[in-house]
């Protein structure tokens, strides 16, 4: 999904000052078939003009868990692609450039859904509660396994510094300033990383984000990136949704949206019929 800077709010403003929302992963590796649950999401409005894409992760067979920024107005419907690669490059030869002329989004196939926002999204402060999710119209074909959402609060007990992550997502291996420059770092594949815990439970987090690294040693997200997992170790146990980056580079750090909150748990299940309600780490 495009950045977006963040609106000014009272209090949260100063500490999140610069933060946009993230959109790939960066310093990472190929995903290599690893996690055939991860897909991209492409977002459209309800006239079927697609709008931005994003990654995120099912859960079932038929609900796809992405960031509540993915799935704001006025997106409506969404396309999800799953695979290694989804997109080969962004040359103008088909499939990479649509009638409509977008270059870089798949043209045909995928798993057509609604999105549906978490009520408490306010656009205005998207990371406070930055969940989405995808109902698909019939079970994604060929995949067979799911990730989890996590216990209620059960990522306190996670330590900074030590607790790491897998991150995965289809979006830019790197950021530069040069506004041309994306279009040598654009594939929409998959590809994963193992950044680490840096801040939970306060600083600029809160109660609702956790604050990852983002570097060459151990890889990041970035633009595209939005929605994606970040996986507890190598569990299939969903920490969070990669939520905002710091700044226009996709270096530094990283914010993710937690799953083990009430509020999330609460959500997801909605579309769960009680059935998973949140697992153990």
């Amino acid at each position: 999904m495009l950045k977006r800077m963040l609106a000014g709010i009272a209090i949260l403003a100063a500490m999140l000052a610069g933060q946009t929302q993230a959109l790939a992963i960066t310093d990472g590796d190929l995903d290599n078939g690893a996690h055939p649950f991860v897909g991209l999401m492409v977002a459209k409005a309800a006239d079927g003009t697609p709008l931005w894409r994003c990654s995120g992760t099912l859960v079932t067979p038929m609900v796809f868990v992405t960031a509540g920024h993915c799935t704001e107005a006025p997106a409506a419907k969404a396309v999800i692609y799953f695979g290694d690669v989804v997109v080969s490059g962004t040359g103008g030869t088909a499939p990479n450039i649509c009638a409509t002329g977008r270059v870089g989004y798949p043209c045909t196939g995928g798993s057509t859904g609604t999105v549906h926002l978490i009520p408490s999204f306010d656009p205005n402060a998207f990371f406070l509660r930055d969940m989405g999710v995808v109902t698909l119209d019939a079970p994604a074909p060929g995949i067979t396994t799911f990730a989890r959402v996590p216990a209620l609060n059960s990522l306190d007990a996670l330590k900074t510094g030590k607790s790491t992550f897998t991150s995965v997502g289809y979006g830019l291996q790197q950021s530069f300033p040069d506004a041309a420059a994306w279009k040598d770092v654009a594939i929409k594949q998959r590809m994963v990383a193992h950044p680490r815990l840096l801040q939970i439970n306060g600083g600029i987090v809160g109660d609702f984000s956790l604050l990852l690294s983002n570097n060459a040693n151990t890889g990041g997200t970035c633009f595209g990136d939005s929605g994606g997992p970040n996986f507890v170790g190598d569990t299939a146990v969903i920490a969070g949704v990669t939520s905002f980056g710091r700044n226009s580079t996709c270096a530094g750090t990283g914010g993710i949206f937690r799953l083990d909150r009430g509020w999330s748990i609460d959500f997801v299940d909605l579309f769960l019929g009680g059935g998973q309600g949140g697992d153990g780490l």
